[in-house]
Parts: C-alpha cells; sequence; structure tokens
C-alpha cells in the first residue's frame, strides 16, 4: 500500500522547509452520514518529525484539523541527505510511517 504521507523537504544553508500532506479523513464524530447516523471520530492524535534520531516537530492534534491535513514549518540543524521520518498515529490505533531524503 502506497504511503498516506508525502513530503518534500529542501535545504538552504541552515534552513530546512518541510511540506506534508497527509491523507486522512478527520472526522470529528459530529457529521452525519445520509442515512442521518453520527459518523465516528476518526483523527490523526500524534504526528512526529524526526531527523537524525531528534524531534523537530511534534503535533498532539484532535477534531479540529481539517480532512487531509498539509503541514509546513522550518527547522535548523539539517543538512543536505538527511533523512527525516514523518509518522503519525490516529485515535483509531492507525498509524502510518515514510522516511524522505533532504533535498
Amino acid at each position: 500500500m502506497a504511503s498516506s504521507i508525502r513530503v518534500r523537504a529542501t535545504s538552504n544553508g541552515d534552513i530546512t522547509e518541510v511540506q506534508a500532506l497527509i491523507q486522512h479523513p478527520m472526522d470529528t464524530g459530529l457529521a452525519k452520514n445520509p442515512a442521518g447516523e453520527l459518523i465516528p471520530a476518526h483523527y490523526i492524535q500524534q504526528l512526529k518529525f524526526e531527523c537524525n534520531g531528534k524531534d523537530v516537530f511534534v503535533a498532539d492534534w484532535g477534531t479540529a484539523v481539517s480532512k487531509d491535513p498539509y503541514v509546513k514549518f522550518s527547522f535548523k540543524g539539517a543538512k543536505k541527505g538527511d533523512d527525516l521520518k514523518i509518522s503519525w498515529t490516529d485515535n483509531k490505533g492507525a498509524s502510518d510511517t515514510t522516511t524522505a531524503k533532504i533535498a
């Protein structure tokens, strides 16, 4: 199965810029299906980015994040060719992990 995470990480000097798109329904538990029944909550609880064994971005999320979230941030301390590991875990126990090379 293909990863639910698409990521691009580019280094410019000592700053690395990361852009990630995660495919996930991010259901709040408040919406109803066409039959009028509540759709159970299904959302990412934790998103983590690691570079060289060190956490560079950790987010604890809830139901207020939209479907297919997009994340963009910058950090220092990486160089071209380093691995950036991205992982998430949701409230139903599902998870995904991918690794990208910093360009």
